[in-house]
């Protein structure tokens, strides 16, 4: 598998409290991570680490060959007062051709949104304003922050289904942070739960067996996930838990991993 970026050893400390330490971690081309914690474990730190907006205090970041970065941030804040429509928004991108914003709002489904005022979208319309947004400078790499915060479950079940068909299509990494793994996981190959530190790390099967993974969210928690992670893969995962090409296994393979 391609690498697209490495995490090599991440630490941050700011006022002498350590906020992220000794994180590791690879998202690879075609792969969708998962990355996971409670509140204040670190996620946004890390992702603020990946676009560069934060300096580590020790380790480094690489992004490999020329990876291009759709960046999906959780909330969108504009002035109900700015007549501003979807079209109108997506065209502030910088050094985007405005012949891509019909694709793009197609690629999400809300093309028939382009003319509408930004500021009375649904949460779940809004959500896909920002997928579309991130899609514009045609990413190899998209970064997905809580992609489905103020949306229903059934919009959260759609986005999802959403994303994997987006990572199908364009064959880019996907790197999604949430809080859980409820509905997330079947759309998931790699999770990475963080607490400061990498706690566990593998399939969603195996973390959310993993009693780091139990310390943070509950037995039941985990027990719901697995419950849900019933899937139809293309690939299959090796002992390690990573995605192998599975072209000579049988399509349609229900996971059980």
């Amino acid at each position: 598998m391609t690498p697209l970026v490495t995490f090599d050893k991440i630490g941050i400390e700011f006022d002498g409290r350590v906020l992220l330490n000794q994180i590791n971690m690879i998202i690879h081309k075609g792969e969708i991570v998962t990355l996971i914690g409670p509140n204040g474990s670190g996620k946004s730190t890390l992702i603020r680490t990946l676009l560069g907006l934060q300096l580590p205090t020790s380790g480094s970041v690489e992004h490999h060959e020329k990876t291009r970065v759709g960046y999906m941030p959780q909330k969108l804040h504009i002035d109900p007062t700015l007549p501003l429509d979807v079209s109108d928004f997506l065209a502030l991108v910088r050094n985007v051709d405005k012949k891509d914003i019909p694709k793009v709002l197609a690629k999400v489904g809300i093309e028939k949104l382009a003319n509408k005022q930004v500021h009375v979208l649904s949460g779940g319309e809004i959500q896909r304003v920002l997928l579309a947004r991130a899609l514009l400078n045609r990413p190899t790499l998209l970064v997905l922050d809580e992609p489905v915060q103020g949306v229903d479950v059934n919009g959260q079940v759609e986005l999802y289904s959403l994303i994997a068909t987006i990572r199908d299509e364009l064959q880019c990494g996907v790197l999604m942070v949430s809080h859980d793994l409820h509905l997330v996981m079947a759309k998931t190959d790699t999770v990475v739960c963080i607490n400061q530190h990498v706690c566990c790390s593998g399939t969603p099967q195996h973390v959310t067996g993993h009693p780091a993974y139990q310390a943070l969210f509950g037995i039941p928690g985990a027990e719901e996930s697995i419950a849900i992670y019933a899937h139809h893969h293309d690939h299959v995962h090796d002992d390690h838990g990573d995605v192998v090409n599975a072209k000579t296994h049988m399509h349609d393979k229900t996971c059980s991993h």
